[in-house]
């Protein structure tokens, strides 16, 4: 049985090495969701009983649509892309929207820098076990925070485009009308930031995990430091 008690401990070590870079892979993946979130151009999608213009998109920043324009004699469709600028009447959510998912992103950074460096601090032959727990503290309360702003962001967006009433209207040199809305359609977005907000929550549940943890071998350390006083007092 002693044969096997290295090879046992070192499987023990992969696992709990794994368990901690999963915090932190949580995050990334997390972050590069984000980042595709933002830089999505169909936050919302608009279809109009119109003959130049039957779609409209909406990123965040920009809006889209495909405009046939006619090139010596031959009609060519084009995505033309606008700002979405003082020029618009810009809805609270969106306008909510976009500052979250900046928020969010602008975490995220921060989250792995923390995470990183408890993961290299447990990776010592003698680890400061409360720094560890500090690092991981703001990870995860960083972390739940920009979970919190994604999910809001995007849920709010997505109620009120498709069951609410929105105030986004576009500016007056716009070649389509509101009044000419025919229907909304769901995009890609709302599900991607809810995947997006789980992934960041599992991220939370792994650091509160190790914070745990860590507190439970801290206080057993304590003890140990504490007979070894009492046996040579």
């Amino acid at each position: 049985m002693d044969l096997f008690t290295p090879d046992t401990q070192r499987f023990s070590k992969e696992k709990e090495c794994i368990f901690k870079l999963s915090g932190l892979f949580s995050s990334l993946s997390a972050l590069v969701f984000e980042i595709v979130i933002i830089s999505n151009q169909y936050w919302r999608l608009w279809e109009f009983e119109n003959n130049v213009v039957q779609f409209v998109s909406f990123g965040l920043w920009e809006a889209y649509y495909p405009q046939e324009f006619n090139i010596s004699g031959t009609l060519i469709n084009i995505l033309v892309h606008t700002p979405i600028d003082s020029t618009w009447t810009i809805s609270h959510e969106f306008q909510c929207a976009q500052n979250l998912i900046e928020w969010a992103i602008f975490m995220k950074p921060v989250v792995l820098v923390f995470s990183a460096i408890a993961f290299k601090i447990s990776c010592m032959k003698d680890p400061f076990l409360e720094i560890q727990i500090y690092c991981y503290k703001i990870s995860a309360l960083i972390l739940g925070v920009s979970s919190l702003f994604t999910f809001v962001a995007v849920s709010w967006n997505h109620m009120v485009d498709l069951y609410g009433q929105t105030t986004l209207d576009f500016p007056p040199n716009f070649p389509v009308k509101k009044e000419a809305l025919k229907s909304k359609h769901m995009t890609a977005v709302f599900p991607i930031g809810v995947l997006t907000a789980t992934m960041a929550l599992f991220g939370v549940i792994i650091f509160l995990s190790e914070i745990s943890y860590l507190k439970l071998q801290s206080k057993l350390k304590a003890k140990c430091v504490s007979k070894v006083a009492l046996q040579e007092a």
